[in-house]
């Protein structure tokens, strides 16, 4: 295969620029006798002529600007690729991988994601759906770059691996039958609770946060049934079989709907915590800087919502 060498096509260009060796020379910052070098080695390496004499002169043969028409196409795509690296460094361009848990999708990701994709759409983010202990492997593994967690499982920040960003403090409503007793209680208080059947997942972190939270309103819920997925636990709650704490990350679209009250704990407004961690000294990435500040824009404007 013929060797082409960018440097002397690109001393080749200058040359049919500028007219002759001693401007090409003076615009290159070379002798007039190492760009007479270059292009002849040049022509050694493709086996063709390149230049002609034309009295004291020389002017580009034939070969030399059908070799010319080619290579132009190679300095575009240079160009191409300059670009997108330079995008690439500051930020603006290649790929960066998110796995976040299932509410935090829709809440912080999607909006973080439409937030990059306007300002800066050679960003390609890329979403896995993974709870806190396989994101974290898939972190660890280098299989993902961003991970989106609960706090209470999340390393700790003294874990040399990782560096976690605060995001988020969710709170926690309480979901009620309509027409329930306490649906419309003044100063609704989760101690108020204590007697009625709950309903919450059988291990993992909702589990454990919903019996945290009514500990530290000094009762032990008693649980009646079982679900992981809101959809189950809020038509649970609709049926009139027990009360659920939900987040209300995941029932922002679900305040209004039939057969199912969300009240704000108005004391003890227990709350969950929402970081994100990346490998230790990725976050001075630009790239993964731009996504931690597009889910910090989104969690601020949640936070905003939710206040009003």
């Amino acid at each position: 295969m013929t060797e082409w060498d960018i440097k002397k096509l690109q001393i080749l260009r200058t040359l049919r620029d500028r007219g002759t060796v001693t401007a090409t020379a003076e615009a290159l910052l070379m002798t007039p006798s190492a760009v007479s070098q270059q292009l002849t080695n040049l022509a050694k390496q493709l086996g063709v002529r390149l230049l002609e004499a034309q009295g004291r002169r020389v002017r580009l043969t034939d070969a030399a600007h059908l070799v010319l028409r080619h290579a132009e196409a190679v300095f575009a795509q240079l160009e191409r690729a300059d670009a997108e690296l330079d995008g690439y460094l500051r930020g603006e361009a290649g790929q960066l991988r998110v796995a976040a848990f299932s509410t935090a999708v829709p809440a912080l990701v999607v909006p973080a994601v439409r937030q990059l994709r306007t300002a800066h759409p050679g960003l390609d983010i890329r979403v896995r759906e993974a709870e806190a202990a396989e994101a974290y492997e898939l972190l660890t593994a280098g299989e993902v770059d961003l991970a989106l967690s609960l706090a209470a499982h999340a390393p700790s920040v003294r874990d040399p691996k990782f560096s976690r960003v605060p995001l988020l403090a969710d709170p926690l409503d309480v979901a009620l039958p309509a027409g329930h007793p306490l649906a419309e209680a003044p100063g609704l208080r989760l101690a108020d609770l204590a007697a009625e059947p709950w309903i919450f997942g059988g291990s993992g972190p909702w589990s454990e946060i919903t019996t945290a939270a009514c500990e530290a309103a000094g009762f032990v819920p008693e649980q009646a049934h079982s679900a992981s997925g809101w959809t189950a636990i809020l038509a649970m709650v609709e049926a009139g079989m027990g009360v659920a704490l939900v987040p209300r990350m995941a029932s922002a679209d679900r305040r209004n709907g039939a057969g199912v009250v969300m009240r704000v704990l108005s004391a003890d407004q227990p709350r969950r915590h929402v970081v994100a961690a990346v490998r230790r000294g990725a976050e001075e990435g630009p790239a993964v800087a731009r996504v931690l500040a597009a889910l910090r824009q989104a969690a601020a404007a949640r936070e905003t919502v939710q206040q009003n």
